[in-house]
């Protein structure tokens, strides 16, 4: 998670929202990335869909089995559904997100009995730490 933090003040610099996700698997870390939708023009160039990409180019293969994805905030309903098509055996994240979060806020995507896929879930990971980065990025924007 600390590396993920660090690809959110990545982000931060770049005037992005503060998130950063990586993925892990066999214990090394495989891919990482911070938020670019505004610096790509991209609306799902969210972190963790670029370090799910990134993850799937070095394995060669879209399915990320035995793959951790860490996020500093809470996924969205396009990344974790993104994460459980790409069968990640884990998601962990940091700060909630009650707007938006689809790991456990607004509702759950990873634990939906009926998808084919259900990754495990690990909710407030150094929670602090990327709260404090997402308050002082908003409190600087008003």
């Amino acid at each position: 998670m600390r590396h993920a933090l660090a690809q959110a003040r990545v982000a931060a610099g770049l005037g992005e929202v503060p998130v950063g996700a990586v993925v892990v698997a066999g214990g090394r870390l495989v891919s990482e990335a911070a938020n670019r939708t505004r610096a790509d023009a991209d609306p799902t160039a969210h972190a963790e869909i670029l370090a799910l990409r990134a993850a799937g180019a070095a394995f060669g293969d879209w399915r990320l089995e035995g793959a951790t994805l860490y996020a500093t905030l809470e996924p969205c309903a396009m990344c974790a559904g993104a994460a459980v098509l790409a069968r990640v055996e884990r998601i962990v994240f940091g700060a909630s997100d009650p707007k938006a979060g689809m790991v456990g806020s607004l509702g759950c995507i990873p634990a939906d009995p009926r998808l084919n896929h259900r990754p495990g879930l690990t909710r407030g990971v150094l929670a602090g730490e990327a709260g404090v980065l997402l308050r002082s990025f908003f409190r600087e924007r008003r």
